[in-house]
């Protein structure tokens, strides 16, 4: 699709419709609220309609000569699971996990526009336990095959209201895929300790251009590598957190790979920086192109969006102990266009 991309600067940091305007001096005011208006403005590959919205340097502002895909609300979300500690559920493409603090006092109009996971899952669990759902029932793929029963409290017990979420871990904006969150304190230590250990089951694929043999990545994250973005390093002296990905190809295309990659750490992007910095950048990635100081690696895979979907998420539940484990297949927009891959289209 025919676009017209910006990375912002440190000087051009700010308030988007601004950036948008000191990134292109030939802009009015007026012109950079109408590509809003059209759902022409992206902001790291994802259509941007809040003139609030804040960027950084390092994020990528996309024109685009037709819209962008609709905004994903609570019709996109899936609810995979759902008992009275935890609930699992499918997060569209394009959708925040759990919005930023500093954004929470947002009219629940503008909330609304542009909701995060978190949000839309508090209104369909409250629609479905206040008996104002479909009756659709809660999936999920169980080691036991039995549904928890002990240790469990009655919804809205506590403190926790019925649809109070507490955040266990994030997935970036641009992906899609698998989430957890804990509904009590307890549940949410419970599993924030699993992570920590790393006995957490986090499977991911993605595609990527070019052929790439089964390895492990590791390396060390730095919060700006010099442009602004998070980067990695390989060298153990420089301060960092650790992260670790096992990759193994899954399918080999035509000129790309498709992989499966298990996260033994779980860090902020971690997949994609990793990949880029190696030369591999994801396909349908407009913020990692490449490792940092190297040459751009063009994207011309035509993918709809980013090419990383969180499909596997298992972990042990807190209140049987239970192992409980669920997978999720690629979108079904990304399943046509690795349709066409595999065609060589």
């Amino acid at each position: 699709m025919s676009a017209v991309r910006y990375t912002v600067t440190a000087e051009a940091a700010g308030a988007v419709l601004g950036a948008l305007r000191r990134c292109d001096g030939q802009l009015t005011w007026n012109q950079a609220r109408r590509l809003m208006h059209e759902l022409r403005l992206g902001v790291n590959g994802i259509v941007c309609i809040d003139e609030g919205r804040r960027v950084q340097a390092g994020d990528v502002l996309e024109v685009r000569q037709r819209p962008f895909p609709a905004i994903p609300g609570d019709k996109d979300v899936r609810i995979l699971w759902l008992d009275a500690l935890v609930v699992v559920a499918a997060k569209p493409a394009g959708m925040l996990s759990v919005r930023h603090p500093g954004d929470c006092d947002w009219s629940e109009e503008r909330k609304r526009q542009q909701p995060s996971l978190e949000e839309s899952l508090g209104r369909l669990i409250r629609r479905r336990e206040g008996g104002g759902g479909s009756g659709e029932r809660p999936m999920g793929q169980r080691a036991s095959g039995r549904r928890p029963q002990r240790g469990m409290v009655a919804p809205g017990a506590g403190d926790e209201s019925a649809s109070g979420l507490l955040a266990v871990h994030r997935i970036d904006r641009e992906t899609s895929g698998i989430l957890v969150f804990a509904r009590t304190e307890e549940s949410q230590q419970f599993l924030i300790h699993q992570f920590a250990a790393h006995t957490v089951l986090r499977r991911y694929l993605c595609v990527v251009p070019g052929q790439l043999s089964a390895q492990t990545l590791r390396s060390r994250q730095v919060r700006d590598r010099g442009d602004g973005l998070r980067g990695s390093t390989a060298d153990p002296s420089v301060e960092g957190l650790d992260m670790v990905t096992h990759v193994k190809p899954l399918r080999r295309f035509e000129g790309y790979t498709e992989l499966e990659c298990r996260l033994e750490t779980g860090r902020t992007n971690q997949i994609r920086i990793q990949l880029a910095e190696l030369g591999y950048p994801l396909c349908g990635d407009v913020k990692y192109r490449g490792p940092y100081g190297g040459a751009v690696v063009e994207d011309t895979s035509g993918a709809p969006g980013l090419a990383l979907h969180a499909a596997e998420l298992g972990f042990r539940h807190p209140g049987t102990k239970e192992q409980l484990s669920w997978q999720l297949p690629w979108p079904s927009g990304m399943l046509r266009w690795l349709d066409r891959l595999s065609r060589g289209q």
